[in-house]
């Protein structure tokens, strides 16, 4: 256990892709994943106001604080950029989210999806100051952010907000030596300032998990067991400094294979981390688009193309040149707008992560699947 954030286990738990049927959650399922993970000793739950549109925080709520002592578990929730102008925005939005999540505090908050134009605004704002306000009155336990930038931009954070005590990153095999995401420096940023550091997008929005092209998935078969997923949550958390590992959990499956190889932890072995070097190699050779699926882009678009969906389309064509990418395409793309649609505005290269060219992929799939 982390004595210094209450965390049980180096696994998390993101309640970002829950299980959804009829477009609302899957409530029966996602009480019997919140029970598996609870009961292999794990309790740390992150979720954000704007997850599975609004939704996140009510399963939460449902699946979990109604059905657990409070003790048992710690709760993440975040101030995410699109729901606050001004300062004054600030506290009634945070006393919406405890209500939406059933409890008088949260364990930790971050200040959500820092880059330098956001940092920018919530400095404005005085975001951070009204965090450590509520910090300094126990409505938060811990105070940190999470980041999606270069490590440049994470040193300047860090210098000027020193009560920064934990730092959400984005951290995984392929992104650790990416020069978009600068994974490996940014660890050595927290490292360097002595901040905590907590993981998300492990298996790069399931992409390190299920989408690895025929020639990885052998490589991992001769270890002779542990799933594609494993791998990457194991490297991730083999860290020195990560509290814990997010894995954004989509069935109680997930769960169980989850908790099975992360109970009782062990970092990857000389062997192991010899086939992820080998697997990233393979993957770069792919060139596959960096999308994790986060869909800040979805959110912003005025048009509502399902950006990540039609870039996973395209990663797909890029692994196998068959018709299943044409097919999914259409499925994709059946009853809502087209890659075509784009009026090319960039507000979703504004809010990208990744900072993904989408403008240019999207005329791509255009190319690829509509003529």
């Amino acid at each position: 256990m982390s004595e210094r954030f209450g965390i049980c286990g180096k696994l998390g738990f993101g309640f970002m892709r829950l299980p959804v049927q009829n477009d609302e959650v899957d409530l029966a399922a996602c009480c019997r994943m919140v029970d598996i993970f609870l009961d292999a000793g794990f309790n740390y739950f992150d979720t954000a106001h704007g997850y599975l549109d609004g939704k996140s925080e009510i399963a939460l709520r449902e699946a979990l604080v109604k059905r657990y002592p409070r003790e048992r578990y710690r709760i993440a929730n975040k101030l995410s950029n699109n729901f606050f102008e001004k300062n004054e925005d600030i506290r009634p939005f945070f006393e919406a989210q405890l209500a939406a999540c059933g409890v008088t505090y949260f364990d930790v908050y971050l200040m959500h999806a820092q880059n330098r134009n956001v940092y920018a605004k919530y400095k404005k704002h005085r975001a951070y100051e009204t965090a450590l306000a509520l910090l300094a009155e126990g409505r938060i336990k811990h105070f940190g952010i999470s980041f999606h930038d270069k490590a440049e931009v994470l040193r300047m954070i860090l210098t000027e907000y020193p009560e920064i005590e934990v730092v959400q990153l984005q951290f995984n095999y392929i992104d650790f030596e990416d020069p978009s995401i600068e994974a490996r420096k940014c660890y050595e940023v927290c490292r360097e300032f002595g901040k905590s550091v907590l993981v998300m997008e492990p298996v790069k929005g399931g992409r390190l998990a299920n989408r690895l092209p025929a020639e990885a998935e052998k490589i991992f078969e001769s270890l002779g067991g542990g799933s594609n997923a494993s791998y990457a949550i194991r490297f991730a958390a083999g860290f020195e400094g990560v509290e814990c590992v997010l894995s954004g959990m989509g069935t109680p499956e997930m769960v169980l294979d989850n908790v099975g190889y992360m109970k009782e932890f062990k970092p990857l072995d000389a062997r192991e981390r010899e086939a992820v070097e080998r697997v990233v190699a393979l993957l770069r050779k792919q060139d596959l688009i960096s999308c994790t699926a986060c869909k800040y882009c979805t959110e912003v678009c005025p048009r509502g193309i399902a950006v990540p969906d039609i870039l996973g389309v395209i990663n797909s064509m890029r692994i196998c040149n068959s018709w299943n990418a044409k097919h999914y395409y259409h499925v994709f793309t059946e009853n809502g707008p087209k890659a075509s649609d784009c009026i090319g505005c960039g507000k979703c290269e504004a809010a990208c992560p990744q900072h993904l060219p989408v403008r240019a992929l999207l005329k791509q799939a255009t190319e690829l699947f509509e003529k």
